[in-house]
């Protein structure tokens, strides 16, 4: 993983110092309220319902050991001994004081970290497949390249004030792991016929209140031009979008009222005058970046470990966890192991600060010391012996993370809503809790096979319910709490945004909604068809019919 050199500490290092004072000036008054919103939130510190919040980047979701037993310090010194891991690989800190900020982002510089341009009309964390490098579907590992997207985006001057937020994803498999169509520039890496990596380019997508499925407007873009392209689509972006109305600031809102076909032109009118310029990246460059993700020390190992698949054949309990929770890894003998975050009765995506050391001993026996975190809400160990997934499985029950439901409904994506946020309309976690309640039978739910339910406690969608294949969203009515549903979502290569089902529900009916829900699913469903092909396959209208039919 990349590693700081002298200029990247110094000029982290330098902007603690430099917002240690403005945070000082701020508390003794010399700064207003006004003038210190734009600096703090150039930091990553938002001001919540009830205290200030703190996001941490996470580039690419990847982190060491030693970083994470540095975020665990953190919550357990100037937290409430926990934190929370988001849908864009990034770890939040619900409850800071505002006096010690400046500490928190000192500590982070110590092990190469930063809250910068996570927050504010800037270029945010670029994020790629949780799997990078160890799935067998790559056409490329995707991680260098998501690295220099993140050295050529920080700091950038041109891209410090873009009409609005600005989400890029990388993906180098054929299967999309990174929901590359719903961010404002996604990107899958791919060969043209001579062999040659290059990219796929989608601009458009996104959430919030306006759903949009990303436009692919360059099937193949030389890998040496990615840089050029990319300032190419800022530039048109920066010319024509929209800074009058935040409602209508998104590059989505830009690329629809142009039409993808017109804004496809700007763009490559603009990539004519930079193309072969000084952003060019030369083949040196991919190379260095790709020394910083050099595979770890594997052994030589053949195949399925007897072991292995002896224990998954004798321990029901096991073999369940494996079924959901481990997955192909490119190498014989190794694994994939994701660390379930939504056990039953706790907030989808937290970890406490005693969790996170442990996960970090875990990692350093298991996974060469590095693991990476999902925008899912999990996190995952990339390169586990086979023959160690049985020891590894009993620490994690010991932990809480050995849940076996990902993928499946518990694994429920989930922003922190009304209970933190002050933009929320809604609470989420209770509703989250309340359904994984309902639902904690493990038998039932993996006959009721592959279901993604998100839950967003707003319309500005940090927890992707459009494309949940069950999403919920929290809406006031008339000072209440209520929550809208809609069925048929999707991420993935094949994303599509769920429709509404109706009139919006109160908080204490969602359980009986979704289990209704998946009654009607149960009951529609083909053999082995999952329930977002049934929705596809029948439409919405018999689960509408059904859900707001008189119960009595």
């Amino acid at each position: 993983m990349y590693r700081y050199d002298s200029f990247d500490q110094r000029i982290v290092d330098q902007r603690v110092d430099q917002f240690r004072d403005q945070t000082r000036r701020y508390l003794t008054g010399q700064l207003t309220e006004d003038e210190f919103r734009p600096l703090r939130l150039q930091n990553g510190l938002y001001i919540q319902k009830h205290a200030p919040m703190l996001r941490v980047a996470i580039p690419y979701g990847q982190l060491s050991t030693r970083q994470l037993r540095a975020l665990a310090h953190i919550a357990r010194t100037f937290d409430r001994g926990y934190a929370h891991f988001t849908t864009r690989q990034n770890i939040q800190y619900n409850w800071p004081s505002l006096e010690q900020v400046p500490d928190i982002l000192a500590e982070l510089a110590r092990v190469e970290m930063h809250a910068i341009q996570t927050s504010g009309n800037c270029i945010r964390n670029t994020t790629t497949d949780h799997f990078a490098g160890v799935a067998g579907d790559e056409t490329a590992d995707p991680r260098p390249f998501t690295e220099l997207i993140r050295q050529w985006s920080t700091f950038h001057p041109e891209f410090a004030y873009l009409p609005r937020k600005f989400k890029i994803a990388v993906t180098g498999a054929t299967h999309d792991r990174a929901a590359i169509l719903v961010h404002d520039i996604g990107l899958q890496l791919v060969r043209n016929a001579d062999g040659e990596i290059g990219f796929r380019v989608a601009v458009g997508g996104g959430l919030g209140r306006t759903p949009i499925i990303g436009h692919i407007i360059r099937d193949f873009l030389p890998r040496a031009e990615i840089l050029n392209y990319l300032d190419a689509i800022l530039r048109v972006y920066n010319r024509f979008g929209r800074r009058d109305n935040k409602y209508k600031a998104r590059i989505k809102i830009l690329v629809k009222e142009r039409t993808p076909a017109v804004f496809t032109a700007d763009v490559e009118a603009e990539w004519t005058q930079l193309q072969g310029g000084s952003a060019t990246v030369p083949a040196e460059e991919f190379a260095r970046l790709a020394g910083f993700f050099t595979p770890p020390a594997y052994e030589s190992l053949a195949g399925d470990d007897p072991g292995y698949r002896a224990a998954v054949a004798d321990n029901r309990g096991f073999a369940n966890w494996v079924t959901r929770n481990v997955h192909p890894h490119k190498v014989a003998g190794y694994a994939i192991v994701t660390l379930s975050l939504k056990k039953t009765g706790f907030p989808p995506g937290d970890a406490t600060a005693d969790q996170l050391d442990a996960v970090a001993a875990l990692a350093d026996r298991y996974s060469f010391g590095e693991l990476r975190v999902s925008h899912e809400q999990n996190l995952i160990f990339a390169d586990v012996k086979q023959s160690e997934l049985l020891s590894l499985w009993q620490q994690l029950k010991g932990l809480g993370f050995a849940t076996p439901n990902i993928g499946l409904l518990t694994d429920i994506i989930c922003c922190p809503g009304g209970d933190f946020c002050s933009l929320a309309n809604a609470k989420s976690i209770p509703i989250a809790e309340a359904i994984q309640r309902r639902f904690d039978d493990l038998d039932y739910l993996h006959d009721i096979g592959e279901l993604a339910l998100n839950i967003s406690g707003c319309m500005n969608a940090c927890g992707h319910h459009h494309v949940g294949h069950i999403g919920v969203l929290g809406v006031d009515k008339n000072g209440s709490e209520w929550y809208q549903v809609t069925i048929g979502g999707t991420q993935g290569e094949h994303a599509a945004i769920g429709r509404v089902i109706g009139p919006s529900f109160a908080a204490d009916e969602m359980p009986d909604v979704v289990a209704r829900l998946i009654e009607i699913y149960v009951d529609l469903r083909h053999d082995d068809e999952r329930f977002v092909d049934t929705v596809r396959r029948v439409g919405i209208e018999p689960f509408k019919e059904r859900v707001y039919a008189p119960t009595h």
